[in-house]
Order: structure tokens, then sequence, then C-alpha cells
């Protein structure tokens, strides 16, 4: 088994196992999300918003379905060409690296369902949070969709099963080097797979930094997907409005 250190995003991302794990991953949910922060970021129908690390472009599809100018991108081939499937007027995907801006300026960009901090190094978290900014127009709105990483590590479960048809995934969690590790163990068709998942376990305090360095101005920090106030504590999300 070969365990993906660097880039892991690339290769995981790309295989149907990463779907087939998630595939109880709450649509409901994402669609109210959606509704709430385009009502209260005061977004007018046809704006154009930017999904960035779209995956299979399950925002950007209902973001488009309510009236939005809707561009997805993402560093996954597979993800995008799945996406492309479901394009028309209004809503486009293409295979694009968030840490490059993107060459169109939008209203709003979002990063949602930890979408941030795969990055072996901070630097690129930075270049990113930089590319974001290029890519508003002017009065534009950021949002970043990030784990409690407090609360996450403070409720880790170090080791589970899930059965997804005939597979057994094991999952392992951890800790290290400031960052949440997932290894997740499995067979199939006789063959043993080992993936690991990696988000650096940031805090609100390192997206400040991130935010002066990159000289954005955070706006609001939010704890839910119903934009309840940020408390390290008790909130599952860490969701941060930022604007230029």
């Amino acid at each position: 088994m070969k365990k993906e250190k660097n880039n892991w995003f690339a290769s995981w991302f790309n295989t149907p196992y990463y779907h087939l794990l998630y595939k109880d991953r709450d649509y409901d949910e994402a669609a109210f999300f959606m509704k709430r922060l385009t009502e209260y970021l005061n977004l007018n129908e046809d704006d154009k918003i930017l999904d960035l690390a779209c995956g299979r472009g399950r925002h950007a599809r209902y973001l488009n379905r309510i009236g939005f100018d809707v561009v997805g991108i993402d560093l996954s081939i597979e993800n995008i060409a799945y996406a492309k499937e479901f394009e028309r007027e209004g809503l486009h995907f293409n295979v694009h690296d968030m840490r490059i801006p993107y060459p169109e300026k939008f209203e709003a960009i979002f990063n949602l369902f930890t979408s941030f901090g795969y990055f072996e190094s901070k630097v690129d978290n930075l270049k990113t949070i930089k590319s974001i900014k290029k890519g508003l127009k002017p009065n534009g709105h950021a949002v970043i969709d990030f784990l409690n990483a407090k609360l996450a590590i403070k409720n880790l479960v170090p080791k589970e099963m899930k059965k997804v048809g005939n597979i057994e995934f094991h999952i392992e969690k951890y800790v290290e080097d400031g960052f949440i590790f997932k290894n997740i163990r499995f067979k199939d068709m006789g063959k043993d797979f080992l993936f690991t998942e990696r988000v650096m376990a940031l805090e609100l305090q390192d997206f400040k930094e991130y935010f002066k360095d990159a000289e954005v101005n955070l706006v609001n920090s939010f704890g839910d997907y119903h934009l309840n106030d940020f408390d390290e504590n008790k909130s599952e999300r860490l969701i941060l409005h930022f604007s230029r």
C-alpha cells in the first residue's frame, strides 16, 4: 500500500472511493447554507460567484439554480469532468489551482466544506487568500467555510469503521505537527488501499494573521450554517466572511 503524503487531495479526490465514502452528505443543508449566505451578503441575481475547490459542483449547481452566474473550479480532473455534465448558461466548471488567481472577477468567492488548509506549507495558504483577493470585484465578498479545529480535535474519534455497500472503510484520526490526519484503509477487488486526508488545524487567530498579511478585512465569523456567532468551544464550523 502506498501512503499519499504530498498533494494527497490530487489522488484521493480523483477516486470513486472518495465519493462513495462521503455519499451521505446533507445536500439539503448545503442548499440552506447557500440561500442563507447569499441573502446575508445581499447578492443580486446574476451576480458572478466563484466556487473555489468546488468538487463535483453541488454548491455551484444550487447557486446557479437560484439565479447566480457561477464558475466552479477544482484541481481534480475527474470531479470537473463530472461537473461539466451539468454545465449550462451561467454555470461553468474548469480545472484550476486555487493558489493561482482565476482570470475573471467576481462579486463573491466561496471556499466551502473545509476545502482549505490542505497544503504542506502555510505559504500556500497565504497564496490562496491573495488569489481570492485578486479575484474579487470592488466591494466583493469572500467566504471560507472551515472546520472548528479546536472542537474537532476535542471530539476526535481515534478509530471507527464505516461500511458502504460491500466496502469496509477503516478510519483512523490523529493530530500531528499541526495537522489533523485521517487514514482511510479498505479493501476492494482483492486490493488493499490506503489514503490519507490531511488538513491544517487552523484556528481563528491563524486566519486573522493570513488576512493581515494579505491585506484583506475580516468582516464576520460564524459558527454554523445558520450564521450564528462563532464560539470556539461550541461551534461546529468556522465560517469567515472577509473583503478587499
